[in-house]
């Protein structure tokens, strides 16, 4: 017997082609919101007829919360609106749980009606939430993963029909695809979320522009240079320079980086030097294109990111990691920050409000615990080192009261 189409599937359970349409686009539409996907899910729990429609996106071997979407008024927490709620799901009872992938079965495929009754897993789990049909399939994912679809039926409602098997099967590679694409959506977010934070440690401003220069994301270093207003600024949304010569030269660089294909390893970056009102050293900023392999014409996508480095900003540096790393103690490490941050050794005394002969002290330790001869050499290995890549913490206070608890000390020996 040849398959059914989708047409006369639909016809046999009376589903217009309509309504089928709207399900699976919001199954799809899932990719950039979860709660699409639970308006499909109900969509799908009225069209069966069913309490409920499960979809666990992932089951650990111990019976531990589970982030799952739930179509139906769950106990103690009424409709949960397509969100993701985290439910235990003691996946290691199921009688479901070793079935091959991506087929589509029902109870009775299992068990008879008096086995299902007097299991464990139904007197636990399903019979407390009035569930006894229940039609569905594991479906395993490009990487590996397995997702548990589940659409349950009390006692008093008939059982799933061949053809409601059929419909079943038809939103099996919808679903696939639609959590396929949320996952790499997701780690590409987190990676790109990941990257930035880095570059931020770094002290290095970054914004991503479109074509027309208008800023469309920028993290917290960037902020802090456009805030100063002190060579750059955003007028209309768009990235400027204070003065008309370096804006004419930036935004010549911008046009061109704009029109370029961005292809990965080319050499296509440009620099120039934003000079400064306050007379401070000029920022330095490189522009070069960002790959795309977008197809579609549209306004508005990422063109070209542009990096600004401040040469007298001060390091982000975490003071916990400063000390861990080289084993300072709290004294030590505020003092070697502001070293690092470009102060003499007078100023980061006066920064700390401490003797200069404590900071000698201070600095004398410091070259005997990380093994360095000069002040030069601290710097470079506390730019060099690990710890610029770590979060900075508000712990100013903290240090700077403890160096001047090492003075009283000091002074009163």
């Amino acid at each position: 017997m040849n398959p059914l189409t989708l047409d006369q599937v639909l016809e046999r359970v009376g589903l217009s082609f309509t309504r089928y349409d709207k399900i699976i686009s919001n199954i799809y539409e899932a990719a950039f919101d979860t709660r699409c996907l639970g308006e499909a899910l109900n969509q799908v729990r009225q069209l069966f007829q069913a309490n409920y429609v499960t979809l666990i996106l992932r089951a650990a071997d111990e019976p531990v919360p589970a982030p799952m979407i739930v179509a139906g008024d769950v106990a103690g927490m009424g409709e949960t609106n397509g969100e993701v709620v985290y439910l235990t799901y003691h996946d290691e009872s199921a009688p479901f749980i070793n079935l091959a992938p991506n087929q589509v079965f029902t109870i009775a495929d299992l068990m008879n009606d008096g086995e299902w009754e007097r299991s464990t897993y139904y007197l636990l789990y399903c019979k407390p939430y009035n569930t006894f049909h229940t039609l569905g399939a594991n479906i395993t994912t490009r990487d590996g993963g397995l997702l548990r679809f589940r659409i349950s039926r009390p006692r008093s409602s008939p059982r799933f029909s061949d053809d409601e098997r059929k419909l079943c099967e038809l939103f099996l590679p919808h679903i696939r695809r639609a959590v396929q694409m949320y996952s790499q959506l997701d780690r590409s977010a987190s990676l790109g979320s990941l990257f930035s934070q880095a570059i931020g440690r770094l002290s290095i401003a970054t914004m991503i522009l479109d074509e027309s220069s208008m800023v469309l994301e920028l993290n917290p270093v960037a902020q802090e240079i456009l805030r100063s207003n002190d060579g750059l600024k955003l007028v209309g949304g768009r990235l400027e320079a204070t003065y008309p010569s370096d804006n004419r030269e930036l935004q010549r660089v911008l046009r061109s980086i704009a029109l370029r294909p961005g292809a990965e390893g080319g050499n296509t970056a440009e620099a120039m030097s934003i000079s400064r009102p306050s007379g401070q050293v000029s920022f330095g900023l490189v522009v070069e294109p960002i790959p795309s392999q977008e197809l579609v014409e549209g306004k508005g996508r990422p063109a070209a990111v542009v990096y600004i480095r401040d040469a007298v900003g001060k390091s982000q540096a975490s003071s916990l990691v400063t000390k861990q790393l080289f084993n300072l103690t709290p004294a030590e490490t505020g003092l070697a920050l502001e070293l690092a941050n470009g102060l003499s050794l007078e100023e980061a005394a006066e920064a700390l409000n401490i003797r200069r002969n404590t900071a000698r002290a201070h600095l004398r330790s410091i070259f005997s615990k990380t093994g360095v001869r000069r002040q030069t050499e601290l710097v470079r290995i506390m730019l060099n080192s690990v710890v610029a890549l770590t979060q900075p913490q508000a712990v100013v206070r903290p240090i700077a009261a403890a160096a001047r608890e090492t003075e009283r000390r000091l002074s009163s020996i």
